[in-house]
């Protein structure tokens, strides 16, 4: 038995050097969804956000830098570790959310997309190497990879590299308590196709999409402070909380039902992070699907706390940090059962299940 499956085969991430604790937001005067100032000192605000979030502080990039410039930065870093000659990669598919944004959050630019801006700083001059982008809100890279895995195994590309880049901080409402999520970084992985015997790489996925009656808990909206000029992330925390818990614990065990495994078989969960309550509930629903009480705690590394949600480069930055053995702890060997899920606007959830080798 032959087959044609897609491998992981080198790995790198850019984690910002700025870091931003809570106590920065204590200068800032927020309101409610009906601009209405919160009579809550900002102190009591922090507290109450680092107890429901666990986030004590997130990333965030510098001035000079935009989130192409990070996508470049991680995927110099994946080619260095793999050793590929980039020159032979056949697609280059670069997950975001709001392309290069200023530092002043007003402006954002996508033309040419954050693809071809990554190609030309990495200097690739094969016209042969596609270079082209996915928004798909906070699984947008996990989805780039389910789309880079069907490419491989169809046998018309080789190679291909997927990065995930965000400087979500910047779309945020500085007036607005759950702009303390968002955090900036970049992750990117490269995948080859190799002919084997066994069912390696990704052994299923699984992509939802909710929008009819969910699109709406993460959009768009004006400043909760009527004074502040833009467009912003407004998010309905609630609605993607309930949404997150219910759907994404389905779609894994769905997943591992797909390829005949269970809970017991998985050796690593690495996950979107959008906060580390909601992560945990969602775990813990999964396991109770098993008749486990509960799981165990070294089996979801969570940086979520340090690093915040960086929407599309959470994942690969997550798994770069575990291989490159940056994480006490944390490692994912040869014959592992890694599962990848994630959930974010849309509403969209997807899961992959992949054996690494």
């Amino acid at each position: 038995m032959h087959l044609l499956q897609a491998k992981i085969v080198g790995s790198g991430s850019h984690i910002p050097a700025m870091r931003v604790p809570n106590e920065a937001f204590l200068a800032h005067t927020f309101f409610d969804k009906k601009s209405v100032r919160i009579p809550k000192t900002n102190v009591a605000i922090t507290q109450k956000f680092e107890e429901v979030a666990g986030i004590t502080e997130r990333r965030c990039a510098i001035p000079e830098h935009n989130t192409s410039d990070l996508g470049y930065l991680a995927a110099k870093r994946a080619i260095e570790s793999s050793g590929i000659d980039p020159e032979t990669l056949d697609y280059i598919i670069v997950a975001h959310n709001f392309g290069d944004i200023l530092p002043n959050g007003l402006h954002t630019d996508m033309l040419p997309n954050l693809a071809a801006k990554v190609k030309q700083k990495l200097q690739i001059k094969n016209s042969r190497c596609v270079a082209y982008d996915i928004l798909f809100g906070c699984p947008s890279w996990l989805q780039a990879l389910i789309q880079a895995n069907y490419f491989l195994r169809s046998g018309d590309v080789k190679r291909i590299m997927v990065v995930g880049a965000d400087t979500v901080s910047r779309a945020v409402d500085p007036h607005d308590i759950d702009g303390m999520l968002f955090a900036d970084g970049a992750g990117a992985v490269i995948l080859e196709a190799e002919e084997v015997n066994e069912k390696v790489g990704v052994l299923s996925h699984l992509t939802i999409s909710d929008c009819a009656t969910e699109a709406d808990h993460l959009k768009m909206s004006q400043s909760n402070n009527k004074e502040t000029e833009g467009l912003h992330i407004d998010m309905n925390g609630k609605g993607v909380f309930r949404y997150a818990v219910q759907q994404v614990p389905k779609a894994i065990k769905q997943c591992l039902d797909d390829c005949g495994l269970t809970v017991d078989d998985v050796d690593k969960f690495v996950m979107h992070q959008a906060n580390m309550k909601m992560n945990k509930i969602m775990l813990r629903h999964l396991y109770n699907m098993y008749d486990y009480p509960d799981y165990p705690e070294e089996i979801m590394p969570l940086v979520v706390d340090v690093l915040g949600n960086s929407s599309a480069a959470t994942i690969p930055t997550l798994w770069d940090m575990i291989v490159k053995g940056d994480l006490p702890n944390q490692d994912i060997q040869k014959g592992d059962i890694v599962v990848f899920a994630s959930v974010g606007a849309g509403m969209h959830a997807n899961c992959v299940v992949y054996k690494h080798w």
